[in-house]
């Protein structure tokens, strides 16, 4: 049996990983910001890689990526998705601005939505460390600015590499008095759910 084949008689825990980490990106999320985050949705589900860039929305829709590897023992990719007028929405909160005052993601806007990526994976690693044991952090983020076929082209090139299906958890942040909302993704490596499941056995 091979690492996706044991997927099935994972997801429970998988599912307690979602919730815990998502809940702690969330509450990281909203003390980065000084207001609450909620996590308004999530879900942990094996999908086909080549359906993947329509997860999104539609795919020629510009979108705004934070993205980073989780490396270590726990490795895989983690994605935050913001349509571009939440993004520049986030710029303006976590800059203490006039919604409305940031017009375009220059060098400034970029660093903040990086140390936006930084403190959420952070977040959800730690939680995803302590509930199995092991070790795990994030890599640099990057900021991407583009359709979102071509930006889910980045996390389907190596997933493709991996089989033809992909574990994700996705979970839907909201902010309950501004309405601003991203998508958070991460899609462990099969070596990744492999070393959780022999934790669980």
């Amino acid at each position: 049996m091979n690492e996706m084949e044991n997927t099935s008689e994972m997801q429970p825990f998988m599912e307690i990983v979602a919730h815990e980490g998502l809940n702690n990106a969330a509450k990281g999320f909203g003390s980065m910001v000084g207001t609450p985050f909620k996590v308004s949705a999530s879900e942990v589900s094996t999908v086909p890689v080549e359906e993947i860039p329509f997860l999104a929305g539609g795919p020629e829709n510009e979108i705004v990526g934070i993205y980073l590897h989780a490396e270590g023992d726990v490795a895989g990719q983690i994605l935050l998705m913001f349509p571009v007028e939440k993004a520049l929405e986030l710029v303006d909160l976590l800059m203490e601005q006039p919604e409305g005052t940031t017009q375009e993601l220059d060098t400034m806007a970029r660093s903040a939505l990086a140390e936006v990526g930084n403190l959420v994976g952070s977040f959800f690693l730690n939680s995803v460390a302590s509930l199995t044991g092991l070790d795990t952090r994030p890599s640099p983020p990057a900021i991407v600015v583009d359709m979102v076929a071509a930006l889910l082209s980045m996390v389907t090139a190596t997933c493709a590499t991996m089989g033809d299906e992909a574990l994700m958890i996705k979970g839907d942040f909201s902010q309950i008095d501004r309405g601003t909302q991203l998508q958070f993704w991460v899609m462990p490596d099969p070596d990744t759910l492999g070393k959780i499941n022999e934790k669980l056995n």
